[in-house]
């Protein structure tokens, strides 16, 4: 199962675009509020209904942490620390983590970007403690990518498919939603 988790001031578009993503490759994902309420307001005041709350969630069966950024949702998940107990557990028995735009952070708090290149919102680069800072619109270091910010959403998706799925996986999904055709002008 990927865990995508959703706190108070989430990014909108990093939430949902990943997910939507996600599961149009048929990738099991759900949605997790870490504010006790199945509904989390995002930074744009939208009401996201999640699937599951924290406290409902199998950590044994994760397969990925991913993080939505946004402010003030990144700190808001930087100061859950039953979550940050769970990331740090998870990506030390070798499991796999993604965060976005000023979510890295996290990561880079937990001391594990240490010697990995990661991206982020700029600015927030000086909280990625360790990290080798790379400007890329996604990176992906082993079990750890990460994206830049709002505009990355869909490429940040995708890089989660392919790393499911093997590299290029994601075509199909970047073409019918007409994004290689974007991309390519």
């Amino acid at each position: 199962m990927i865990y995508v988790f959703l706190a108070t001031g989430f990014e909108d578009i990093e939430a949902i675009a990943p997910v939507d993503i996600i599961r149009r490759a048929g990738l099991e994902v759900q949605t997790v509020s870490i504010t006790g309420e199945r509904i989390v307001k995002s930074a744009h005041d939208v009401g996201i209904e999640a699937d599951l709350l924290l406290s409902d969630v199998d950590f044994s069966q994760a397969k990925m942490l991913v993080l939505p950024g946004g402010l003030p949702g990144s700190t808001n998940l930087d100061a859950c620390k039953p979550l940050t107990d769970a990331i740090k557990q998870h990506y030390e028995a070798g499991g796999a983590i993604a965060a976005i735009c000023a979510a890295p952070l996290v990561f880079g708090h937990l001391g594990l970007l240490q010697g990995q290149r990661a991206t982020c919102y700029p600015g927030v680069n000086t909280e990625l403690w360790g990290a080798d800072y790379s400007t890329a619109i996604v990176e992906c270091d082993g079990n750890i990518i990460t994206g830049k910010g709002p505009a990355a959403a869909f490429e940040f998706g995708y890089t989660i498919v392919d790393f499911f799925l093997g590299e290029g996986a994601s075509l199909p999904l970047r073409q019918g939603m007409i994004y290689q055709e974007l991309v390519e002008g």
